[in-house]
């Protein structure tokens, strides 16, 4: 009797367990992910190949479920973030991890842009269209259109970029119809929409949709990174440095393991990312000999605001001397910053 009183708690724990892993908190959790070599990732025809490797660093993130919340909650490196300071308001999982690629692709899109400029390459843009990010709830496009539609006119108008289509919309009333035309899976389609105003913004109106600008990037020579698995921003100044290391002769590795992280902008700045503690351990586990830091400026009404905020460089600082790293942690502020640096390195011998 007591054999099978063990056994059916042991099967109660067992489910309620089980039960309990699929069940998920209004939390996500992220730790230190992988730091990736960048030469698979990027080829450019014909280029230049280096001794050393140029790393783009990741954090793992994911929805917590009552373990995954414990294990964060004891962990150093481990961080707990409310769902709502990790996606918009209103905006679904769908709708996040579109936003999220969609943020990588322009990423893509200005590492590109400016490494070519500074090698001298030649390259060009074709705007394919308003790419929409999100729905607002109870708007128009709500029963229309979906997140990671191509919106590519609108009363059988083109644009050339997303400013124009907010443009046109803004000179309508609400009650107004519009036409647009849209790609969805490869195939257009049109649907007569209502504009309306946005139940937050009485003084606006619109299809309910947020955006942004889809473009292609055309380049001699051609170029093509493989990035799939990564979303986000943050990879754009390692790639933009791995694209010029591969459009121009010489190693500016040489020879040695440098990981880095940093938004980059059109004009070359780099900016904030989330994350650069974790990223910072990440490299660290790679054996990157140096990380690329962003040392973006805080203003002081950014300070007033969040008194605990420091720049992207002194976190990995910090982080840097926690761990015991003998990782060199380099400020850069813009893409010619990080060449000025790594154009001072020596040779690594062999």
């Amino acid at each position: 009797m007591k054999m099978k009183t063990l056994i059916r708690t042991l099967i109660i724990m067992t489910v309620l367990m089980v039960a309990a892993s699929f069940y998920y908190l209004p939390y996500y959790v992220t730790k230190p992910g992988d730091a990736h070599e960048l030469s698979p990732i990027v080829k450019v025809e014909e280029g230049y190949d280096s001794k050393g490797e140029l790393m783009l660093t990741t954090v793992r993130m994911g929805k917590a479920n009552i373990f995954a919340y414990i294990v964060a909650s004891l962990s150093k490196y481990e961080h707990i973030y409310p769902v709502d300071e990790i996606r918009s308001p209103h905006e679904t999982d769908e709708e996040y991890n579109i936003r999220q690629l969609q943020l990588m692709a322009d990423s893509q899109n200005n590492a590109i842009e400016v490494a070519y400029k500074k090698a001298g390459k030649p390259y060009e843009f074709h705007y394919k269209g308003i790419y929409v990010l999100g729905i607002y709830p109870s708007m128009p496009a709500e029963d229309v259109l979906k997140a990671g539609d191509r919106i590519t006119k609108i009363d059988d108008q083109a644009f050339q970029s997303s400013k124009e289509f907010i443009s046109y919309v803004e000179g309508k009333k609400s009650g107004d119809q519009v036409a647009i035309t849209f790609k969805r899976n490869g195939k257009t389609e049109t649907a007569e929409v209502p504009l309306q105003e946005f139940p937050d913004m009485k003084d606006k109106v619109g299809l309910g949709i947020t955006l942004t600008d889809d473009k292609e990037i055309i380049t001699n020579p051609k170029v093509k990174l493989k990035t799939e698995d990564i979303g986000g921003p943050s990879a754009g100044l390692m790639f933009s440095l791995e694209i010029f290391d591969q459009l121009t002769k010489g190693d500016l590795t040489k020879g040695h393991d440098i990981a880095g992280t940093g938004t980059i902008s059109e004009d070359g700045t780099v900016g904030r990312i989330g994350g650069i503690e974790q990223k910072v351990v990440a490299a660290d586990k790679a054996g990157a000999e140096y990380f690329l830091a962003p040392d973006e400026t805080i203003t002081k009404e950014m300070k007033k605001e969040y008194p605990d905020l420091e720049s992207n460089y002194k976190g990995a600082v910090r982080t840097a001397k926690d761990i015991d790293t003998n990782m060199k942690i380099i400020p850069v502020k813009s893409f010619d910053e990080a060449i000025d640096f790594l154009q001072t390195l020596k040779a690594k011998k062999s």
